[in-house]
């Protein structure tokens, strides 16, 4: 439990769910977070068994499917998650023929395909986070911290970028409220 299960929690929390809420509120959307993370967790602790473990927000999904790109229109981006998960159960059935593919391309045309796809979506969660001027250095810290890569106990860096940038919005916050007193 604590080697493994609290690790992963952890993990999927900072990595996955943090990100895709982000995502979900820098594309404008007002959704009931705490109910869709309830929702994700039990429905992760029933399908586990059967092999479902990693039910989360999906940070990249979430951000490609509710930006521009998927639809002009907000209330149609919809069909891009629908498509999104239909190609998911299609390449989780070919999954061995997929995984073949991949291998056969260099590995460095795969990073870059995918950082292609990613780039609309990079620029609008930048430009979300680093919008508001109070809160721009604790942001920018955080996708600095995260894009570095680095793995400290195991841990990969999308949590200690959250922990950088929550260390750095307590400092900046705390400095403002010592400024403020008489």
């Amino acid at each position: 439990l604590t080697s493994l299960a609290l690790p992963l929690f952890v993990v999927t929390m900072a990595s996955q769910n943090l990100p895709g809420v982000a995502a979900i509120r820098a594309a404008g959307y007002d959704m009931p977070i705490s109910r869709i993370i309830t929702l994700t967790g039990v429905a992760t602790l029933v399908l586990a068994p059967f092999g479902a473990f990693a039910l989360n927000l999906s940070a990249i999904t979430a951000a490609i499917c509710m930006g521009p790109e998927a639809h002009p229109d907000p209330k149609k981006r919809y069909t891009a998650a629908v498509t999104c998960g239909a190609i998911y159960v299609l390449i989780g059935l070919f999954g061995a023929a997929v995984t073949g593919l991949l291998i056969a391309f260099p590995r460095e045309l795969v990073l870059a395909i995918a950082g292609i796809a990613l780039l609309g979506s990079i620029g609008g969660g930048l430009h979300a986070a680093l919008k508001d001027d109070t809160h721009r250095e604790a942001a920018l810290i955080t996708f600095l911290v995260t894009l570095s890569g680095v793995v400290i106990a195991g841990i990969g860096s999308a949590f200690w970028g959250v922990v950088a940038g929550a260390v750095a919005l307590f400092v900046q916050q705390y400095g403002l409220r010592q400024k403020s007193k008489p």
